[in-house]
């Protein structure tokens, strides 16, 4: 069994979820405010975050997906989680992110961002890395604009979420454009 990579920054550990994180992920994740920028259910129920905990070692087994926690690491409370959906035969893959509310404009997602782009291109060899954002969280697209991801479109009210319908704006970041800016 290979381990999950354990990635430090000067704030925070991206480390691979346990068991025990089940009850935070429900509490973060499930609060209206963070589901209504995600492709997630609310209300988050009992044993979902359970079972999506439950799934990552597979899927990281398999090459197929690569999803940590994002901590602090000062206390070690859990804030969030930051993914890479891989593609191995394009050598590329979907990053996604979610911050709870609570921890929501102290940089967190850049920084856990930006260190997750560090492994994607330097120990998986990924070329790219796109990402996507609904319209109504402007503020995902300014986190993916700090670490040097160029807008690369727009999907018109391509996500129906409660009865709207909102964009998909997509970016996306070559290895070797990332090479040359290095945001750090």
């Amino acid at each position: 069994m290979k381990p999950y990579p354990e990635l430090r920054t000067d704030r925070l550990t991206l480390r691979g979820f346990v068991p025990e994180d089940a009850p935070e992920v429900q509490r973060l994740v499930g609060a209206r405010q963070v589901a209504r920028t995600l492709p997630v259910p609310h209300p988050y129920e009992d044993s979902m975050a359970e079972e999506w905990i439950a799934s990552h070692r597979s899927a990281f087994e398999d090459g197929r997906h690569v999803s940590l926690a994002v901590t602090l690491r000062k206390h070690g409370a859990l804030i969030g989680c930051i993914t890479l959906d891989l593609n191995a035969r394009d050598e590329n893959a979907e990053l996604g992110y979610w911050i709870g509310a609570p921890y929501w404009g102290r940089g967190y997602a850049t920084e856990a961002v930006n260190e997750m782009l560090c492994y994607g291109f330097e120990e998986l060899g990924l070329h790219r890395v796109h990402a996507s954002h609904l319209g109504n969280n402007p503020a995902s697209g300014k986190v993916l604009q700090k670490v040097g991801m160029s807008h690369e479109g727009t999907r018109p009210e391509h996500y129906e979420r409660w009865g709207e319908h909102h964009d998909s704006v997509l970016y996306g970041l070559l290895a070797s454009d990332w090479r040359k800016i290095k945001v750090r």
